[in-house]
């Protein structure tokens, strides 16, 4: 039998919680395996093939979790929503609930995926949730739990929560696509080669055009997102006064065009972390208009900068929490 002291002492041993992914490697180190990504990546390139610049590879889009293996789930939540399902094989509204949820998962196509947790076998995740019965959903956004709800629901009930996770998730940017291994990789989009001739001859907004008419035709396209929000980004810099427009920002610090604008010369100085501190401290005094205004610019900027840059990575979770 196991004592309350020996459970404390076995769960500080493996680390089982939610700020367990803040030791794991930031996004910009190199990996153990020397920059070779996962073996289903590494095979798929081997093979002359990459997955597309959007996909995230997991063992499925529905599988089973346990203690041992639950802060992978953790780091999983920063690229794509991880939904959670505790249950028991004697709970029968759980098993009523189960087939709903796979159903429901395997529609959203990707958008997230869902990791079942048996509360027998693993009762500290059960714990660490503070679960007091069966079924519980929750969720795990960008490495922060979202209580989701209790009890078996209906299809359509489960539907609109599911909507509503995604759509908080795709205010905070995340817009990665969970792949199982073994998929066959997607070919890589353009690299839109007209785009880049007209940057080089100064043509801002024929690359500009360019880039959306791609983006029009395959909203998927990371390149073309990229281009673009790189143009944009140059285009509102380009007439900007520096000194003006930091003196202004001094002056009013809560002002919403000038954080805005000082936040664009940041970045296209290199001043990357100032520019989304500036933006997350406005954002949180603003409201209505303002307030979105600075949510879009904030996703831009993480375009420009790079979804895998650890300084996107932690805003992306200042901005998450900011919009719960």
């Amino acid at each position: 039998m196991t004592t309350p002291q020996q459970s404390q002492n076995s769960q500080a041993d493996q680390g089982l919680d939610l700020s367990a992914v803040r030791s794991r490697p930031q996004r910009g180190e190199q990996p153990p395996n020397g920059g070779q990504g996962t073996p289903a990546q590494a095979q798929a390139q081997a093979a002359g093939a990459s997955l597309p610049p959007n996909a995230v590879e997991v063992p499925a889009l529905v599988f089973d979790v346990t203690e041992e293996t639950f802060n992978d789930v953790v780091a999983l939540s920063r690229d794509v929503p991880v939904v959670i399902d505790l249950w028991a094989d004697w709970c029968g509204p759980c098993k009523q609930l189960s087939p709903i949820l796979d159903r429901v998962v395997s529609d959203l196509g990707g958008r997230l995926v869902l990791a079942k947790v048996d509360v027998d076998a693993n009762p500290r995740i059960q714990q660490m949730f503070q679960v007091q019965s069966i079924p519980t959903v929750v969720a795990i956004v960008q490495g922060q739990p979202v209580p989701l709800f209790q009890g078996a629901q209906p299809e359509p009930q489960v539907r609109q929560v599911f909507d509503q996770l995604l759509q908080a998730a795709a205010q905070a940017g995340m817009d990665k696509i969970a792949v199982p291994a073994g998929t066959t990789p997607a070919e890589q989009p353009p690299k839109h080669p007209e785009a880049l001739a007209a940057l080089e001859a100064g043509d801002l907004d024929t690359a500009a055009e360019i880039y959306r008419k791609a983006l029009a035709a395959a909203p998927a396209d990371a390149d073309a997102k990229l281009g673009l929000a790189r143009v944009s980004l140059l285009a509102r810099t380009r007439d900007l006064d520096p000194t003006a427009v930091r003196q202004a920002a001094a002056d009013d610090p809560a002002s919403v065009t000038a954080a805005l604008d000082c936040a664009d010369l940041d970045v296209a100085g290199g001043h990357v972390e100032d520019a989304f501190s500036r933006l997350l401290t406005v954002l949180t005094t603003s409201s209505g208009d303002d307030r979105e205004q600075i949510r879009l610019r904030l996703l831009e900027l993480f375009d420009v900068v790079g979804a895998e840059d650890p300084r996107v990575v932690k805003a992306r979770a200042r901005l998450m929490r900011a919009l719960f």
